[in-house]
């Protein structure tokens, strides 16, 4: 009777009904607010090269030449994004920088999604010591083979209808190869984790059902793939859209050369209007920014998967 008593007898903290402990709310609220201040403050530093680009496009040269980029503006007006976009024929340049990154980023998707499906799901021998290959081949420095590779596309024959030049030199086949060679071992990586974590049962069944091997690839892994591959093809677009080394090294014809490079031709020889730079630079970083956007749903998903459980 006692024992039963004292085992079914409310604590003194359990008796106040509808009173709790204040410090045990306020500590995770203060937590909570300190990270989201740091995250601000980490967020506004990242944006405020972008900003002030934005900020410096509106403004007149004479008013920033007078008063410096951080004074308040008399004037704003969108006039050098239309002088940036015409004296600098952005919009040749726009169709060379998507002639390279757009194929890029299929081939290197569909490449490195089936190696990592052979890697993660088939379970070769040596597998791992494969997928540790491809990851060091991220560790090598670019600038270290600019030269073999130089001379490497200067020997490939290609013919006229690839390239002009008969060679894989100075045509977009040497850029995209590159970009497709240096950046398929980080997706191949990425998606092989990722395919270790799906369900082993769905292709179990999938077998049992009698699927072959590109049923299991491109019917049911590449969907259940589909927020890691979004997030892989948002990063891509982004590296092969802004790269600016090897279309400077492999592309000798100007009129191939990407959007990155077309802000030099916004550069005088004896002056530069940084005001209209800026708004250059704000039209080229504009095709990035939109595919985010169009993908971020399923980018954070990318992202996030994994980090919570249940």
């Amino acid at each position: 009777m006692t024992a039963d008593a004292t085992a079914t007898a409310p604590r003194p903290a359990e008796a106040r009904s509808g009173q709790q402990d204040p410090a045990a709310g306020k500590r995770p609220r203060r937590g909570r607010f300190g990270v989201h201040i740091f995250l601000g403050g980490v967020s506004l530093a990242f944006l405020a090269p972008l900003l002030l680009a934005v900020y410096a496009s509106l403004r007149p040269y004479e008013e920033t030449a007078e008063h410096g980029y951080f004074s308040f503006p008399r004037k704003l007006s969108f006039d050098y994004y239309r002088q940036a976009f015409s004296d600098s024929e952005m919009s040749k340049y726009f169709v060379n920088s998507l002639i390279i990154a757009v194929p890029g980023v299929l081939i290197v998707l569909f490449l490195a999604s089936f190696a990592a499906f052979v890697l993660a799901r088939l379970r070769i021998r040596g597998g791992f010591f494969l997928l540790i290959l491809f990851t060091a081949g991220n560790l090598l420095p670019q600038q270290v083979i600019v030269t073999p590779l130089y001379v490497m596309f200067n020997r490939i024959e290609l013919p006229y209808w690839m390239s002009e030049s008969m060679t894989m030199y100075d045509s977009y086949w040497a850029v995209i190869s590159v970009n497709v060679g240096f950046q398929l071992g980080f997706c191949i990586f990425v998606l092989a984790n990722f395919m270790r974590a799906l369900p082993t049962e769905i292709l179990e069944a999938a077998v049992v059902d009698g699927a072959g091997v590109w049923t299991q690839y491109w019917r049911i892994t590449l969907p259940l793939c589909r927020p890691a591959l979004a997030a892989l093809g948002t990063l891509q677009f982004t590296w092969m859209y802004n790269d600016f080394l090897w279309a400077l090294v492999f592309i000798s014809d100007g009129d191939k050369l990407p959007v990155t490079s077309a802000l030099n031709n916004l550069r005088g020889q004896f002056f530069t209007d940084y005001n209209l730079l800026a708004a250059g630079s704000v039209l080229v970083a504009l095709p990035t920014i939109i595919v985010f956007l169009l993908l971020q749903r399923h980018f954070i998903a990318g992202l996030t998967l994994g980090s919570t459980k249940g």
